[in-house]
């Protein structure tokens, strides 16, 4: 929704950048069908649905996402597509869980060249 500026335009404000918002970490053209991944330095991780984020206008202060500790910073910003999580289901007594086949780990003295 961006008008198109002839050579010389001055551009389009996009957003009010202020003491209050801070500044502007990123800019993605995302979808509804899509989630947006926010990571921060101290390794806090969140997920959310671009439907579940409300929509405003252009050169308006945004929507708040996350709220960072002091000296905490953003460190990437991401879409991915939005994935129905699948149900957890236990087998059924006498069926196969691939999930507990156990691997056999050799003893050393078997891969030992020692005791050849």
């Amino acid at each position: 929704e961006y008008r198109i500026t002839n050579r010389g335009g001055k551009g389009v404000k996009t957003i009010n950048v202020t003491e209050k918002t801070g500044s502007l970490v990123g800019v993605l053209y995302v979808t509804e069908k899509e989630d947006l991944i926010i990571t921060c330095k101290s390794g806090i991780t969140i997920r959310t649905g671009i439907q579940d984020i409300r929509e405003a206008g252009r050169a308006t202060q945004g929507v708040t996402l996350i709220r960072l500790d002091e000296g905490d910073e953003i460190a990437a910003i991401s879409q991915i597509e939005d994935q129905e999580e699948e149900p957890v289901t236990n087998p059924e007594p006498g069926e196969e869980n691939p999930a507990s086949d156990e691997t056999k780990i050799a003893d050393n003295n078997e891969n030992s060249t020692e005791n050849q």
